[in-house]
């Protein structure tokens, strides 16, 4: 059986880029939350890139803190 492929990687995304916010966008919930890496597909490594993407982009004020 083969393993399904993530997002990043079937995108050809090296690098998850704070200013991005559509793309960070994509693996947030409705109100605002990061999803899991289950849900996500993202291997660890990506998946705490990701996490320190949207802090980053919620302290420059790109996206927000919570669901409005």
């Amino acid at each position: 059986m083969k393993k399904q492929q993530d997002y990043l990687s079937a995108n050809n995304i090296k690098y998850i880029d704070y200013k991005d916010v559509e793309l960070l966008r994509m693996f947030l919930t409705p109100h605002g939350q990061v999803v899991g890496h289950k849900r996500s597909g993202l291997g660890q490594k990506q998946q705490r890139a990701l996490a320190v993407a949207v802090k980053r982009s919620r302290f420059m004020g790109l996206l927000p803190y919570i669901a409005s």
